[in-house]
């Protein structure tokens, strides 16, 4: 199993260690581009044209909500894969 394969299934199973950076290189894969928070903030959003944005604090372990939403993206994604073959 590749390390992508193991990551997508930290994020299936809503791993609790999951790390910020883990989270980011997932949604730049699917083209989300990340927006650097202003003023201090660690909120970073996530975007991408046609699909709703994504905002994700910069905090170590990352909460199982965040974790839910990217699993949401990535099933979207390998719909949309699907869908296209």
């Amino acid at each position: 199993m590749s390390k992508w394969d193991k990551l997508l299934t930290r994020i299936y199973t809503l791993s609790k260690d999951l790390r910020f950076d883990e989270l980011c290189k997932v949604l730049e894969s699917y083209g989300y581009e990340m927006n650097a928070p202003r003023s201090g903030s660690s909120h970073y959003t996530f975007r991408k044209s046609g699909c709703q944005p994504i905002t994700i604090p910069k905090h170590e372990p990352i909460k199982k909500v965040y974790v839910e939403m990217v699993k949401q993206i990535v099933e979207g994604e390998v719909k949309n894969d699907e869908d296209a073959e």
